[in-house]
């Protein structure tokens, strides 16, 4: 009999063994597989069994949760959704996350490991961390300011500090309320249709993921190349250009919105947009050096993040002299997002160098302890300091005597520069108004706001569509906005 005992504790022993073999294998070796299969709910009622973290602006969160006492029981909400889901994006159950609600997602959820001092130890319990918190560089009087200056119409707003690379203010309109995708039930998949199908796009984000024809916004760069290049040496002699000016190689004559440009300088042809001399000038420089100066400022960069994706702007390098002309003026192919020639006035206003666009300031704990910072970025010099100090000089004018007056602050010192962005089939289309804009309050030492600013009025006419009348006002609002917060 004790020898039968001693086989079935035998047999018992290698039974718990097994289990024990078996448990390990799914817990710990097969875990991942188990968390990743669609079919396990688990981690799904765990992400949405807690409070997600906030994204903050100015110290206020501008995002929340709602119990809705169900299984998946938190749903986002959104303060003053419309003014910052080009920012927020959102957080839905049954669509998944975008913009800063996807980048920082393992903050916001609780799941990245910098939330708690002891990770590993989280990760053998399975215990989840209270979800953090997203402090962005946002001024909220300047997004404001921004997104009722575009009243509805189609178009984006980007506003950096030149010095640091924080962004400011990220507009697109027309926007939309974030909160509607929240939950699960079927409105939210009646509102993902409605958004989706609607043919103004309002959950496009204008800012940094659609590019436009940057038009003669584009003049800054070619004056740059010219003058970092030697082609332009005195900004106050005589251009030599005709006008009207023959594309090279063609019979095609490019003209200029305004009479008076043959010959002008480069001063002068800045402060009236003269489309003939930047072309021939543009052709002047080569595209080799064109090109280097447009990539020098951002242009076909590919892994520009802020931190979600920016739409590649770009400047073509394969042209011909008749289309480089062309491009040089901002049109063929050149393209760009309001937030990368808010960097080309950046680069003005800080003496030739670009720090790289940054949205999140800092990361906290629920708790509100720094967990990672935006630390330091390299710099990138894209025009010599001097070629700068003349372009500030240049913009400046554009505002005080040219076709900027609308960008005019009291007590500032504002440059700007408009754009009338042609488009369409034989240029049919309603142009895009366009203006790109630095501001210095009459206390500080160095320029504290940059700004683009794009207007896709499709309502109005033809004849109205300038970027001195209609995007100006708004990169003003927009500059105001951030000089007052100084104070």
């Amino acid at each position: 009999m004790t020898r039968y005992m001693r086989h079935a504790a035998c047999f018992c022993a290698l039974l718990f063994m097994a289990l024990l073999v078996n448990a390990t294998r799914v817990q710990v070796f097969q875990a991942r597989a188990h968390d990743e299969n669609p079919a396990n709910r688990r981690e799904t009622i765990a992400r949405y069994g807690r409070e997600r973290g906030d994204i903050l602006v100015g110290g206020r969160p501008v995002t929340g949760s709602r119990d809705t006492g169900e299984q998946l029981r938190f749903e986002r909400t959104y303060a003053d959704g419309p003014l910052y889901a080009p920012v927020t994006g959102f957080a839905s159950q049954e669509y998944g996350t975008t913009f800063l609600e996807h980048t920082e997602d393992a903050v916001l959820s609780g799941s990245d490991p910098l939330l708690t001092p002891f990770p590993l130890w989280n990760e053998f319990t399975r215990r989840r961390n209270p979800g953090g918190n997203v402090v962005t560089t946002l001024d909220g009087a300047a997004q404001k300011a921004a997104f009722h200056g575009l009243g509805g119409r189609k178009g984006a707003v980007a506003a950096l500090e030149p010095a640091t690379g924080r962004v400011l203010a990220l507009v697109s309109s027309p926007s939309y309320d974030p909160g509607v995708l929240s939950g699960n039930d079927p409105g939210v998949g009646r509102s993902w249709a409605r958004l989706n199908g609607d043919a103004d796009k309002p959950m496009l984000n204008r800012a940094v993921r659609q590019t436009y024809p940057p038009g003669s916004t584009f003049k800054v760069v070619t004056a740059a190349a010219a003058l970092d290049a030697g082609v332009v040496t005195d900004v106050d002699a005589p251009t030599d250009s005709p006008a009207p000016y023959t594309l090279p190689g063609t019979t095609t004559s490019l003209t200029n919105e305004s009479d008076g440009c043959e010959d002008l300088s480069l001063r002068e042809a800045f402060r009236w947009s003269c489309n003939t001399v930047f072309a021939k000038l543009g052709v002047e420089v080569g595209v080799g050096d064109m090109t280097a100066t447009a990539h020098a400022f951002g242009f076909n960069d590919y892994a520009l993040r802020i931190p979600f994706s920016v739409a590649r702007s770009t400047f073509d390098p394969t042209v011909d002299k008749a289309q480089l002309a062309l491009s040089s003026i901002g049109q063929y192919n050149t393209r760009a997002t309001p937030l990368q020639m808010a960097m080309v006035s950046a680069a003005v206003a800080n003496g030739g160098q670009i720090r790289p666009p940054h949205l999140v300031e800092r990361t906290t704990t629920d708790g509100g302890a720094t967990v990672a910072t935006a630390g330091s970025r390299p710099v990138r010099q894209a025009m010599h300091p001097a070629t700068a100090a003349r372009l500030k000089e240049l913009m400046t004018q554009v505002v005080t005597e040219g076709t900027g007056t609308n960008a005019a602050i009291p007590g500032a010192v504002v440059g700007g520069k408009t754009g009338t962005a042609q488009h369409g089939i034989g240029n049919s289309g309603t142009p895009y108004a366009w203006f790109v804009a630095w501001a210095q309050g009459e206390r500080d030492m160095e320029p504290s706001v940059a700004v683009a600013v794009v207007v896709e009025d499709g309502s109005a006419d033809r004849g109205e569509i300038t970027g001195g009348g209609v995007a100006a006002p708004i990169a003003r609002a927009v500059m105001e906005a951030v000089l007052n917060s100084k104070e």
